[in-house]
């Protein structure tokens, strides 16, 4: 858990970037919570990963109703490093961004790579630098968002921090959590790591193209989810040659469309 897995809190930065691609200087140091107290037989460590936990959950449930009162279906995007997350928001931004008002919360321990990547769409995206953390939670989420301000009846896709144990841990407040794994990893991941594909609503299987020069078991990494996850939805992509992307682009939609009717009803 969170108290032993080695993140740290300090240096967390928040940076906006507009459509050209450049730092508007909306950075911050900001420490989130994770403490590391030693555990002194009488169950310190487990208290305090209760505390860090609990507080988060907290915060999260506040997130959620926030964006879900003005319609924002938002998305917690998770993955090892590799897997081809940014490629997949970059086509997914160009082909059907604007048609969904789609905005964009990157995390990363350091650098502007891949907001500037996201950026370039033309679409609106916020850095969150963790400095040594190991994942995105809700208090960066609820900076993130103030910064951002999604328009209403939008899609807000928040791309981890490439780790596929510790974001999995951490509730955002985000309505549905999609991981995504391609074929140059092992086919065994899911069982290796399966907190992470047992909280996922989709699972996008990326690389596809890859199939033939990889030596990557479907089958098998396919009966690994459905033993992990049982009746998970999956889909298999490529995010660099287009193959599959029209079934992520309807279950985006779909999901924007039950967000955008729940809203109606409640109104």
């Amino acid at each position: 858990m969170c108290g032993t897995c080695g993140c740290g809190g300090a240096g967390v930065r928040v940076t906006r970037l507009d459509g050209s691609g450049h730092d508007h200087g909306h950075g911050h140091d900001h420490g989130h919570g994770h403490g590391h107290a030693p555990d002194d037989g009488h169950g310190r460590v487990v208290a305090l990963e209760e505390d860090i936990l609990g507080a988060n959950d907290a915060l999260a449930a506040e997130n959620r109703r926030a964006l879900a009162d003005r319609g924002v279906f938002t998305v917690n995007l998770m993955s090892s490093p590799g897997s081809g997350k940014t490629t997949l928001l970059v086509r997914t931004l160009t082909d059907i961004g604007t048609e969904l008002g789609m905005t964009v919360v990157e995390g990363d321990q350091e650098t502007l790579l891949d907001a500037e990547r996201i950026s370039a769409t033309g679409a609106r995206v916020v850095q969150v630098n963790t400095g040594a953390g190991c994942h995105l939670d809700a208090t960066m989420l609820a900076r993130a968002m103030a910064t951002l301000a999604p328009p209403r009846d939008s899609v807000m896709v928040v791309e981890n921090v490439g780790n596929l144990v510790c974001p999995a841990l951490f509730d955002l407040g985000e309505a549905a959590r999609v991981v995504v794994m391609s074929v140059t990893e092992g086919a065994d991941k899911p069982l290796k790591y399966p907190h992470m594909f047992r909280s996922a609503d989709l699972v996008l299987l990326n690389k596809i193209d890859l199939l033939p020069y990889v030596d990557f078991d479907v089958d098998a990494w396919s009966a690994a989810i459905q033993r992990v996850r049982p009746g998970a939805e999956v889909r298999s992509v490529s995010a660099t040659r287009g193959d599959g992307m029209d079934t992520w682009y309807a279950w985006l939609r779909a999901g924007i469309g039950s967000r955008r009717d729940g809203v109606a009803t409640s109104a």
